[in-house]
């Protein structure tokens, strides 16, 4: 994609229409996508996107999803502050998932913790393996 010269956190529109025109979004209208920290790889969470949210958050640097219980566009952070600013995005090879890497500010799950993926699954079944942090 080429980013806009006045500013190299956002996309320029042709490269967003290029974008939008690529997924392939379910019949509901969405598509996932994955937030990673641009920093460590970590993945933090996943959350939907629609066509809007794509846009938004192309345009703006600004990671912005779409909630499905809300039935409304939400920018991640706008009531917590912690926020995910855009560093790059990837389409999958079906065009059917997005892979968002991002500058997470503070915890990017909704339980303080640093990422969503807190449970992993043991014989015992599953553990904990990241506490919520002071945020």
């Amino acid at each position: 994609m080429v980013r806009n010269k006045e500013d190299r956190d956002t996309f320029a529109d042709p490269a967003i229409e290029n974008l939008l025109g690529a997924i392939a979004f379910d019949s509901a209208g969405l598509v996932p996508a994955i937030a990673q920290s641009a920093a460590t790889g970590e993945v933090l969470m996943m959350a939907w996107m629609n066509r809007d949210a794509v846009r938004e958050t192309l345009a703006t640097g600004y990671v912005t999803y779409w909630s499905r219980s809300r039935k409304a566009l939400w920018r991640k952070g706008e009531s917590s502050g912690h926020t995910q600013r855009l560093h790059d995005v990837s389409l999958d090879c079906d065009g059917d998932a997005l892979l968002l890497s991002v500058d997470q500010t503070g915890p990017a799950c909704h339980t303080n913790r640093p990422s969503c993926f807190f449970r992993r699954v043991t014989d015992e079944g599953l553990a904990v393996i990241s506490e919520p942090v002071e945020a």
